[in-house]
């Protein structure tokens, strides 16, 4: 698969990520650590297709900080994707373990906002790269 066709598939998976939020905005239904995995999932996803569309080989992890670095390093102006870091504890270890009952809930249109902003990026990227 080319690298290309790697990010268009990760696009993709993002995309069913983010309707996925659209539907979550009621916290007595989907725990935030349920709502805080899918967006961890698609800025992960948004991420490495932005890293594959850029011909970029990246890591199998889950750390947000860590491809936003790659990103960086590569030129790419990624600061205003900086809050999206917050939520690579959802990955694994709140996913399975839960938040903190007297944790602050998360702000979900705010972070569905965020990844929605991540998707158009990636999209206008992917896009460039195709036009050559």
């Amino acid at each position: 698969m080319s690298d290309l066709e790697q990010a268009r598939e990760l696009v993709g998976a993002a995309e069913r990520d983010i309707s996925a939020l659209r539907g979550m905005d009621d916290a007595a239904v989907f725990a935030d650590e349920i709502f805080g995995f899918h967006v961890q999932q698609a800025a992960e996803k948004l991420f490495k297709a932005w890293l594959a569309s850029q011909g970029e080989t990246y890591p199998l992890s889950h750390d947000l900080a860590a491809l936003l670095d790659i990103l960086s390093a590569g030129g790419a102006d990624v600061a205003r994707f900086d809050g999206l870091v917050d939520y690579t504890r959802y990955a694994v270890r709140l996913r399975y373990a839960g938040t903190d009952p007297g944790a602050c809930p998360l702000d979900r249109p705010e972070a569905v906002e965020r990844v929605e902003a991540l998707l158009a990026t990636v999209r206008r990227r992917l896009a460039e790269t195709e036009a050559g």
